[in-house]
């Protein structure tokens, strides 16, 4: 990412849905954000977000497929994950004081939202997409883009 990009560009990036595509996802990612002070953060939002599409939506499904979108602007690297849907029940971030330490799933989102100076969940039946934002200035924190 370069400091002065004065617009915002975004990349996207359709995966079938199988476990493997998910190092595809955060290669691609890292790729896309080479330099870039946020890069790290984002890989990971990456790879946990895709893992959730394939692991609880229908995206893991035979012929289902999750799509990544990544922004960058000069303040803001936003990454999202579309999921195929079909769960029945919307993502929901679940904190550190809700979340069972002892158990091996729940708690993906709550690591997102603590990496992420912003996380948003859109969605219907047809699918979730899950966003985070990560701020190059930190003074941003919780300030709508």
């Amino acid at each position: 990412m370069h400091e002065y990009t004065s617009t915002v560009r975004v990349w996207g990036l359709t995966c079938p849905g199988f476990p493997e595509e998910v190092s595809r996802a955060r290669r691609w990612t890292r790729d896309i954000l080479r330099g870039s002070p946020l890069a790290e953060d984002a890989e990971l939002i990456v790879s946990e977000l895709s893992a959730n599409a394939v692991l609880h939506t229908a995206s893991g499904r035979q012929s289902g497929s999750f799509h990544l979108a990544v922004a960058v602007s000069a303040q803001v690297v936003a990454v999202s994950v579309t999921d195929d849907g079909a769960t029945g029940t919307a993502p929901k971030v679940e904190h550190q004081d809700q979340a069972d330490e002892s158990a091996e799933h729940g708690r993906g989102l709550g690591m997102v939202s603590a990496l992420a100076h912003r996380v948003v969940i859109h969605g219907s039946d047809q699918g979730h997409t899950v966003t985070a934002e990560l701020y190059a200035d930190d003074r941003q924190r919780g300030h709508p883009c």
